[in-house]
């Protein structure tokens, strides 16, 4: 006879986990006891709620799910942001909760809430665990149902009495899933209609950015050439340098990526999720148009995007086998290549601008000098991740990690820590702004206490700058968004980590140089000027004319 919490344990190694991100309480003291005794690692946070950002970006990195910890009610709600995180961003993720005993109340209603309800809107699964002896089938199920498309959040709560209580029961052994190979019919439509086109069109959404997907994706592409561009969550989606990117969609029209959009008479979108802001608008703006959708379910219908055909089956597959019919076959389109180039062009516009505070194009365009091209960069959410998104190159796949799903506030920080965690041979940047930053700032500890190497960077503007933003340009008065700032450098060294002030823009590229090849963790703080938002995407592209077939 086993007891319940050494069979999650022994099932969780079991699913292949190292690590599992949380803070546990009383009714976890027997998982933790058993985690004790085992190979997993239990990382200790200071917050669930980046615990749960934690184990969202562990399953976006390496396509298993992440998983993290906490006790029964206030620890259990704190995951509730970190759970629509990663059910929106497509994450695979394992949430394990505690509750109180089952066939006793001891303690009447206290603490108890009905977690398993709470999550219920937020995962793909949710239960509670009745019996010790169900706890192997129920998490190999979890772990199934995690991975399965649409990848996403799941949910196991261990009440307390059946964590200590003994069972029989035997794990079961994971065992590899062949994923549905595309309709030959739906392949030879689809691929008819590419050859019929003039200027086709390949857009990657979020659901091509899978890591198993990198290959297959970035075969196609050079196989196919047809040039591509991306989504904001499918931007580094396809690996290696190309000729063929024209750009990402930050912006749902007018941007100069959509002068292609425009041109072309065919887009064939590759894992498009409309979870994501719209990468174009589909209807009287994109004319005659088609879409072809891609994807490993059938395309959900929105007023914006409403495909005229799809491939549906596993995503790699059905790109290699439209390689397979295609390769050699499309015809380069020279005026588009053409147009490439000057669309990178005013997307770098002022990239090397010298003025202070610095200019959202210059710092990206600093980072992107200091950081290695295998390098990640975790973003959190606000103003500069549209800037990001429109001017940040990726040559590696998934090293620009930015949320355009639930675009929740507070996943910079904890993200990047997971990312260093699962890369310990590569530098990884996390790009914060002075109000994101704050909402997790408290994991600077967790950093520090598991000895990593991490540099964090700071955009300070003093004020909720993206919603400060859209106030000024709804033409409402400037009210209720601004705040006070700790003394970062302070902020950081009372963590024992190491403060940067930057105090002039030629300072930034030599500051964070100095702060990777130093170790250690960091904190960068940089003073950005916002007006390039007003000038750029409101007055420059807002004048600009959008084409109407």
């Amino acid at each position: 006879m086993t007891k319940g919490s050494d069979l999650l344990v022994a099932a969780l190694e079991n699913e292949g986990v190292e690590r599992i991100y949380g803070i546990p309480g009383e009714e976890n003291l027997d998982v933790v006891e058993s985690l004790r005794n085992s190979k997993i690692e239990l990382v200790l946070t200071r917050h669930e709620q980046a615990a749960g950002f934690m184990a969202a970006t562990h399953g976006r990195l390496t396509g298993q799910p992440g998983v993290c910890l906490s006790t029964l009610g206030p620890g259990a709600l704190n995951f509730s942001t970190a759970a629509a995180y990663a059910h929106l961003g497509a994450m695979p993720m394992l949430i394990l909760t505690g509750q109180k005993p089952i066939h006793s109340a001891r303690q009447a209603q206290f603490q108890i809430v009905d977690i398993v309800g709470a999550m219920r809107p937020l995962t793909k699964m949710t239960r509670q665990i009745v019996a010790a002896s169900t706890i192997p089938t129920m998490v190999r199920d979890a772990f199934r149902i995690a991975v399965e498309e649409r990848p996403g959040p799941v949910h196991l709560e261990l009440p307390e009495d059946i964590a200590a209580e003994e069972a029989d029961a035997p794990l079961v052994p994971p065992h590899p899933i062949d994923r549905p190979y595309p309709n030959p019919a739906a392949l030879e439509r689809v691929a008819k209609m590419i050859l019929g086109a003039k200027t086709p069109l390949i857009m990657i959404g979020a659901g091509g950015s899978r890591p198993h997907l990198v290959e297959p994706l970035s075969d196609f592409v050079r196989r196919l050439k047809i040039p591509f561009f991306n989504t904001q969550m499918g931007k580094g989606a396809v690996t290696g340098g190309s000729n063929l990117y024209l750009g990402t969609a930050a912006l749902s029209e007018r941007d100069y990526i959509h002068d292609a959009i425009d041109r072309a008479d065919l887009i064939i979108a590759i894992g498009h999720d409309t979870v994501e802001k719209p990468p174009f608008l589909m209807g009287r703006a994109l004319g005659g148009r088609k879409v072809i959708h891609v994807g490993y379910v059938s395309a959900k219908v929105e007023e914006v995007y409403h495909p005229d055909a799809e491939l549906i089956g596993d995503i790699g597959a059905s790109v290699s086998a439209l390689a397979d019919r295609l390769g050699g076959r499309i015809a380069e389109q020279a005026a588009m290549l053409e147009l490439r180039q000057e669309i990178l062009a005013k997307i770098n516009d002022r990239c090397e601008e010298a003025r202070f505070p610095v200019t959202p194009q210059r710092l990206v365009h600093d980072i992107r000098a200091v950081v290695p091209e295998d390098g990640i960069v975790c973003l959190d959410n606000g103003m500069y991740k549209i800037w990001f998104a429109r001017n940040y190159r990726t040559r590696v796949a998934n090293t620009l990690l930015l949320d355009n799903a639930l675009a929740t506030m507070g996943a910079g920080l904890p993200s990047a820590i997971t990312a260093k965690l699962l890369n310990p041979g590569r530098k990884v940047l996390a790009v914060c702004g002075d109000g994101g930053f704050m909402m997790n700032s408290q994991e600077l500890e967790t950093a520090m206490r598991l000895k990593l190497d991490l540099v964090v960077l700071i955009i300070v503007d003093s004020a909720y700058g993206m919603i400060r933003w859209k106030q000024a340009v709804d033409r409402f008065a400037d009210y209720g968004m601004t705040f006070g700032n700790p003394d970062f450098v302070k902020y950081a060294e009372s963590y024992g980590a190491k403060g940067h002030a930057v105090a002039a823009t030629e300072e930034i590229i030599p500051t964070l140089k100095a702060a990777f090849d130093a170790g250690g963790v960091h904190l960068v703080a940089v003073p950005i000027d916002y007006s390039e938002n007003m000038r750029v995407l409101i007055e420059e592209l807002g004048n600009r004319k959008v084409e109407v077939e």
